[in-house]
């Protein structure tokens, strides 16, 4: 069942990168790429915390397969996907401030930190809903603290 799931979410990436160039040709494809994985981060993401929140059913195969994705996907190599002038400045479609590009090692820091939560959120998520619970309050500091400093509100 992990095999199916790990299948699931390589065909699930791939239809988010081919559906949103098919989508936005004019977009930057760096910027494109980058609001892809956002976009899967916040999928997985998004099944731990209705189970955490109590909005769906604890299941440790559901909850260790998100969890799988994260870790997994936080290990992706993203330089291509932040070259310079790629930020909400220079790019309307981006909401990327142009602080990263200023203090890029910080970014790498709470990069760092967002795949430690993760590895953390993959050992306990399939254990059981506590664990879950307990690993979803670093995870979540991990996002928001890039996003805080480093990502325009929507507007």
């Amino acid at each position: 069942m992990t095999k199916f799931f790990s299948f699931a979410a390589v065909g699930l990436f791939s239809v988010a990168i081919v559906g949103g160039a098919l989508a936005q040709q004019s977009e930057n494809p760096a910027v494109k790429a980058r609001k892809s994985l956002m976009s899967l981060y916040a999928f997985n993401i998004s099944q731990l915390g209705a189970m955490a929140k109590g909005e769906a059913e604890y299941n440790a195969e559901v909850a260790a397969a998100a969890a799988n994705n994260l870790a997994t996907l936080s290990k992706v190599d993203q330089s291509a996907m932040w070259p310079a002038g790629t930020d909400n400045v220079a790019d309307p479609s981006s909401r990327a401030l142009p602080a990263i590009w200023e203090n890029f090692a910080d970014v790498g820091a709470k990069g760092q930190a967002f795949a430690e939560a993760a590895a953390a959120m993959q050992a306990a998520a399939g254990q059981d809903l506590d664990a879950l619970k307990a690993a979803m309050g670093p995870l979540g500091g991990a996002c928001s603290a890039c996003h805080k400093a480093y990502r325009a509100p929507k507007e």
